[in-house]
């Protein structure tokens, strides 16, 4: 074997080993999180100490905060995933999509996803009953926040659109998502899609100016009426 061929097997050695330990890094910190939101919806999120979280997760004290910093960095280890999705399907939508059909794709993946997963009804729970884990996790929004408007920042600058648009467009998919899981999670809807288009539906339907309530309407909509000839 030469020494290029001896080189590249090396190298393929040290891939399949860093990814093999990505892998097994993966499955502790998703063990850890299981166990964490399994013991948030039993005992509450204030009630619950890391030593319980680390012991359900069957790992060791040190392990966890190998892992997490605290308590409420693990809870806010669900934004930090949630900005990832986002921007995920931010840049894989078509480069032909315009930005309307991208808050909508970006929307319906991520709302999909959090539909999806076994443990958003425990997530929305607890989230709902305990203040503490909604400000946990909602420490990371500015930087999610940040993190979307750049990946929207390069689908503005195609669309002719500048940086004002790329964060408009961030905080409306944030809160559009949000919305949207809520709602479809509270009223037990199966067809997220449809979830989906009734909540940008009724966005567009408020952004109109006559259906905001206390704003004025056009000069020639409130123009006193001319008299009769």
């Amino acid at each position: 074997m030469n020494s290029r061929n001896s080189q590249e097997v090396s190298t393929q050695a040290s891939d399949a080993l860093l990814t093999l330990q990505a892998r097994k890094q993966q499955f502790v910190r998703d063990a850890i999180w299981d166990a964490a939101i399994d013991l948030f919806a039993e005992k509450g999120f204030d009630e619950t100490t890391v030593d319980d979280i680390a012991r359900a997760a069957g790992v060791s004290r040190r392990s966890f905060f190998r892992y997490f910093a605290s308590k409420n960095d693990l809870m806010a280890h669900a934004m930090l995933s949630y900005g990832t999705i986002l921007t995920s399907a931010i840049d894989s939508c078509p480069p032909d999509h315009t930005l309307r059909e991208i808050l909508r794709s970006t929307v319906l993946q991520v709302v999909q996803v959090s539909a999806a997963h076994p443990r958003t009804p425990k997530i929305m729970a607890i989230l709902a009953e305990h203040p503490g884990a909604q400000a946990a996790e909602m420490s990371r929004l500015p930087e999610v926040q940040n993190q979307v408007a750049d990946a929207f920042s390069r689908r503005c600058r195609m669309c002719g659109e500048d940086e004002l648009a790329a964060h408009l467009l961030a905080g409306l998919t944030l809160q559009v998502a949000g919305v949207a899981v809520r709602w479809w999670f509270e009223h037990g809807r199966s067809d997220i899609s449809r979830t989906v288009d009734d909540v940008l539906a009724k966005l567009g339907h408020l952004l109109c100016a006559d259906q905001i309530p206390g704003t004025r309407r056009s000069p020639a909509s409130t123009a006193a009426p001319r008299p009769r000839k």
